[in-house]
């Protein structure tokens, strides 16, 4: 059976406008300068070396449910939400001092290897650091750049400005919630729902959804639908990925086992231990969280505390939940029937349990 993220030959569509797009900004930068070579390696690499492309998927098979016709130039400007993403995960991997990313040295951590091996002056975490906060700053710049150069017709690309807009703005935003939720403790299962829905659910599925309807010029009671559907399984992709994020397995994730608990991520998952919480165990899970220096006992132990809880289940319940109600909401919308079906397989793609 073809994946979903496969049809229409979709993904290598995506993959080649990228390679085309970057190898065309790589050129630009050596022009510039040769030390650019180090800068246009690491956004290649980091960009097309993994990653499920969903966001495009979301926002092509959006723009087809809603009577779009096929285009390379439509492929072109939905890949430009790769560069939204790659810029969130590389300002993501810096605030969150993560080592890894898919298996590889995130960002930062590469360009503090790479002053390290040439002996450079100064500190090697903090040009690392500073690499970090500007190759995301080109990402998100260049995200802009494949947009309006992508062919689109420019009354479409008019319509759908706006969404794109407001999407980038909302991840933005919604990653400095997560930071200000860590520094003041927030655990309220509240607080936890609003950072995922801005962070990750409605950049993830409702703002590319609408994206490609707005490409498309559809009518406002599919936008109103699309929302309806990407907004509850955008959170349940962000809670099957809190999920991961304690439970899952490295060689799968990419990410050291645990890694949320070290960062002391306050996710809806973690919301849900601490109400369930008192006592001991509270308290347990309450300094546990955030320590760097968890070994991998200790983050067995909170795992089993997060577990024992009833969080875990709970968390699953909601997945379903959400997962079933976005699903009720697509199938009663006037939706091109090939692109419903992919939209229904792309919605089990992105709240499926792995690891």
């Amino acid at each position: 059976m073809t994946s979903p993220l496969e049809r229409a030959g979709l993904r290598p569509r995506v993959d080649k406008a990228l390679v085309a797009f970057l190898a065309g900004r790589r050129s630009r930068l050596v022009e510039i300068d040769i030390g650019l070579t180090d800068v246009a390696d690491a956004i290649d690499t980091f960009v097309q070396r993994g990653g499920k492309r969903l966001r495009p998927a979301f926002a092509y098979w959006g723009y087809r449910g809603a009577g779009g016709l096929d285009a390379d130039a439509v492929v072109a400007a939905v890949s430009s939400l790769e560069l939204v993403q790659a810029s969130a995960l590389i300002h993501d991997d810096l605030i969150d001092r993560s080592d890894t990313r898919r298996g590889e040295p995130s960002v930062h951590r590469r360009f503090e290897a790479r002053h390290t091996a040439a002996g450079w002056l100064g500190g090697s975490a903090a040009f690392g650091d500073g690499a970090a906060v500007l190759l995301g700053d080109l990402a998100l710049i260049w995200s802009d750049e494949l947009l309006h150069t992508s062919g689109v017709d420019p009354g479409d690309l008019a319509r759908a400005r706006p969404v794109f807009d407001q999407m980038r703005t909302e991840v933005t935003v919604g990653q400095y919630l997560d930071v200000l939720t860590q520094a003041t403790g927030d655990t309220s299962v509240e607080r936890a729902s609003k950072v995922a829905r801005y962070k990750s659910a409605k950049y993830t599925v409702e703002r590319p959804l609408l994206f490609g309807a707005a490409l498309a010029g559809a009518p406002a009671a599919l936008a109103e639908a699309y929302s309806g559907f990407g907004l509850p399984l955008g959170e349940a992709f962000q809670l099957r990925d809190d999920v991961l994020g304690v439970f899952g397995d490295p060689a799968r994730t990419g990410k050291p086992a645990g890694d949320d608990l070290r960062e002391g991520k306050r996710t809806y998952l973690v919301a849900a231990a601490f109400a369930a919480l008192d006592g001991p165990a509270r308290a347990e899970l309450d300094g546990g969280l955030g320590d760097q220096g968890l070994d991998d006992d200790g983050v067995a132990r909170l795992r089993a505390i997060i577990t024992d809880s009833g969080a875990l289940d709970r968390t699953e319940e909601r997945i379903t939940v959400l997962t079933e109600a976005a699903l009720a909401i697509l199938d009663a919308a006037d939706v091109e029937p090939e692109a419903r079906s992919v939209l229904r397989d792309l919605a089990a793609a992105a709240t499926k349990r792995i690891g």
